[in-house]
Order: structure tokens, then sequence, then C-alpha cells
């Protein structure tokens, strides 16, 4: 019988932790454009919709993934509900990473307003109308998500840290294999 994995692939570790990392990156260009909004430049958005269609595609590679290399188990130790959250809220990060950069885009197609990815090419919009208003209403389902979000990633990282400092076990050596494992 072969010997359990005791970290992800390096597939897993990339496609991970440049998610992470743009998602981070979506935050600091929201902030951004909120700060720079009375100049009316338009550079963080438009640099925020490329990052996050580049994520909707990354997702769908994760996902892809992520079905022919199934995650490493929690600890036998680790009691049921945390197993049950800690399922649920990778499940609800997929879909917020799917759900999210499509309601931008279908935002952007109901108004109209072109999606120039990273200034190489036009991405093509949705066959969405609706204008103003149907734009309005899926940039507050956006945010609404977007919050949620960023109360997961805290949510994991809290995890990942009480993993690590309280259970004393190498769930997150799993993902940052730099970090010694433990006996």
């Amino acid at each position: 019988m072969a010997e359990p994995r005791n970290r992800y692939s390096t597939v897993s570790l990339a496609l991970h932790w440049l998610t992470a990392a743009l998602v981070i990156a979506q935050i600091a260009l929201v902030w951004a454009h909120e700060a720079n909004e009375d100049s009316g430049v338009r550079t963080f958005i438009d640099l925020h919709k490329s990052v996050g269609l580049t994520i909707l595609v990354l997702t769908l590679a994760r996902l892809g993934w992520r079905i022919a290399n199934p995650a490493i188990p929690l600890p036998a130790e680790t009691p049921r509900w945390q197993k049950v959250a800690a399922r649920g809220t990778h499940v609800l990060f997929y879909v917020l990473l799917l759900a999210m950069p499509l309601v931008g885009w279908a935002a952007s197609s109901a108004a109209g307003r072109e999606i120039l990815w990273f200034g190489l090419f036009q991405w093509p919009l949705l066959p969405i109308g609706g204008g103003r208003e149907t734009a309005g209403a899926l940039m507050d389902l956006h945010e609404l998500a977007g919050k949620l979000l960023i109360a997961l990633v805290i949510l994991h990282v809290l995890g990942a840290l009480k993993h690590h400092f309280v259970d004393r076990d190498n769930v997150l050596h799993r993902m940052i294999p730099v970090i010694p494992r433990r006996p």
C-alpha cells in the first residue's frame, strides 16, 4: 500500500499561492481605486477586471487539478465538526472564486463597459442587457461576495495557524513545505 502524501504537489501549491496572491492584489486594487476615485482614473478597476478574469481561469484549472488530485485528508484526530467546517470553507472558496469574476464580468457586460485584458486583447462581453441598473445590482452582489471572501480568507488563515500552533500537526507543512515537518 502506498504511503499517504504529506504535502501537496508543486502544481497544487503553485495554483493555491498564485490565487492567494491575486486575491490579495484584488483587495489592494479596490482600495487603491477607492482612494483615487475622485481623480476619475479607471486604471485600478481595469487591472481589477483583468486579475479577476485571471482568477476565474486559474480557479477552473484548480478545480480540474483538484478532481484529478484529491485533497489530503485532515489528521484522523481532527474533530468531525472541524472537518465539515474545513470542507465547507473550501467549497465556498471555489464558489466565490468562480462566482465573483462571473458576476463582475456580467456587470461590465450589462453596462457595456469593455474589458481589455491587461491591455492585450478585448475580453468578450456577455450578451446581457439591462444597462446601469442591472450592472449596479450585479455590483452590489459582487461587493457582498467580496466581503464574504475576505471573511473566509481570515477564517482560513486562522484555521491554518490553529493547526500549526495549537494542534501542532503538519497541516500547514502541506501548503508551506519550508516549514519543518513535525515527527
